[in-house]
């Protein structure tokens, strides 16, 4: 069986919610010496992992050796056929689109002589990692640049170990500054504390293997980061009127990216799973990557049956899903109630694959139950507020022996004194 069929009353049904993002020692030693190393000796270190772990040297040019693919580099290097080029340009008029709805504006209110304000202001600089090697995520840096740009990041610098032809040219089209060739711990540590030739960044963003999420978490608080991803995940609710063959390329369409990948079908219908079960084997003997699918099925898949839709919404907000699939008669009641997924997709006909590629959302999702208190990425998360406090003299002199008592509480008498002395007359002087 590739799914194991389970209810709440379960023993084993508790373990599906055990999503960890923690990683071994081993990786935390590695990663931590790596990212150090990179802190205190630059370039030069970054050279030496990467030449190590990608067996890829730098290129030589007048001003030194650097990883960084130059403007004519890259236009030779970001050719895709008509009908790729075509597909990333729909995408990106997507993302771009709704990305656009969430532009902040500042904030500016009066209150009895005291002025407060918000004022948004985009990041100056930040760093999109995207896989590279055999992997290809264009679809990855449209989700990351696009809405850096929209919210308006000057500077938009790419790592990645092993740009393809797709990446590049999807980087063309999002927008982004700069591309530099190099990948895992050491690239994520180079845009953290900066070297010779790769600028420091503000922030941090984009999928990776475990190195590259362990050094995200090491450098955080030197910069800022958007999560540290765990393993893709899909559940889906399902009643009778869904059907076995598209449950089945919709968990396979989640399978396929990771062995470790959660596919889980929750469902009123008993004989539903082995309906899915049937579908799942037949369409994985023409899959490419049904290796992959298999092992993620085998370990991590699950259908648990529930008794009524109600305990499917349960299972649901407790799982707090990173893609959530609503294949259900009637979807549309069911989403006030939903309260912690990283994205919901409402009905049949919306495929999760859709949300991945061309529907515009941000397919940059919370994993690993994190949908219970973080939100997909967005222009938001690229866009700092600064408060603005001002006070006339009726306010200040009002405000004055409030601000005191509650500063001799704390047993800051010096905050008092800064506020008394505006009250006094001639305190000025």
């Amino acid at each position: 069986m590739l799914l194991r069929v389970l209810s709440p009353g379960d023993a084993g049904f508790a373990a599906l919610f055990d999503r960890s993002t923690t990683f071994s020692a081993e990786v935390e030693r590695a990663v931590h010496a790596i990212v150090e190393d990179v802190r205190a000796r630059g370039d030069a270190a970054v050279r030496e992992y990467t030449e190590r772990f990608d067996r890829r040297a730098p290129t030589e040019r007048a001003g030194g050796a650097t990883y960084e693919i130059d403007a004519d580099a890259w236009r030779a290097r970001a050719q895709v056929s008509d009908e790729v080029r075509r597909a990333l340009e729909l995408a990106a008029e997507r993302v771009r689109w709704f990305h656009e709805h969430q532009r902040e504006a500042d904030l500016d209110v009066v209150r009895g002589g005291i002025r407060l304000g918000l004022r948004v202001l985009p990041l100056e600089r930040v760093g999109l990692y995207v896989p590279g090697g055999t992997a290809r995520y264009p679809s990855s840096v449209l989700m990351t640049a696009i809405p850096a740009k929209v919210a308006g990041v000057a500077e938009v610098i790419m790592v990645t170990p092993g740009a393809s032809a797709e990446t590049l040219a999807a980087a063309q089209i999002a927008g982004v500054d700069r591309v530099f060739e190099i990948g895992g711990a050491q690239a994520v540590a180079a845009l953290a504390y900066g070297t010779e030739t790769v600028p420091r960044v503000d922030k941090i963003v984009g999928p990776g293997n475990q190195w590259v999420a362990a050094a995200k978490r090491r450098v955080f608080g030197q910069v800022d980061i958007d999560s540290v991803a765990g393993p893709s995940e899909v559940l889906i609710i399902a009643d009778e009127t869904a059907k076995p063959a598209w449950i089945a390329a919709d968990l396979i369409a989640q399978a396929e990216h990771d062995v470790e990948a959660r596919p889980i079908l929750v469902t009123t219908v008993a004989s539903l799973p082995a309906a899915v079960e049937r579908a799942l084997e037949e369409q994985l003997v023409t899959l490419p990557r049904r290796d992959i699918a298999r092992a993620s099925l085998e370990l991590y898949g699950a259908a648990v049956v529930v008794r009524t839709i109600d305990e499917a919404i349960d299972v649901a907000n407790r799982y707090a899903p990173e893609h959530l699939e609503l294949d259900v008669a009637d979807p549309h009641p069911l989403v006030p109630r939903l309260r912690t997924s990283g994205a919901i997709f409402v009905g049949t006909w919306a495929a999760e694959a859709a949300g991945d590629y061309v529907a515009g959302a941000n397919h940059v999702l919370p994993t690993g139950g994190a949908a219970r208190y973080a939100s997909p990425l967005g222009v938001y998360d690229f866009q700092r507020r600064t408060s603005i406090v001002e006070y006339d003299e009726a306010a200040a002199r009002a405000d004055a022996d409030v601000i005191a008592a509650l500063a001799a509480v704390e047993g800051l008498d010096g905050h008092g004194r800064s506020a008394l002395i505006r009250k006094q007359r001639g305190g000025a002087s």
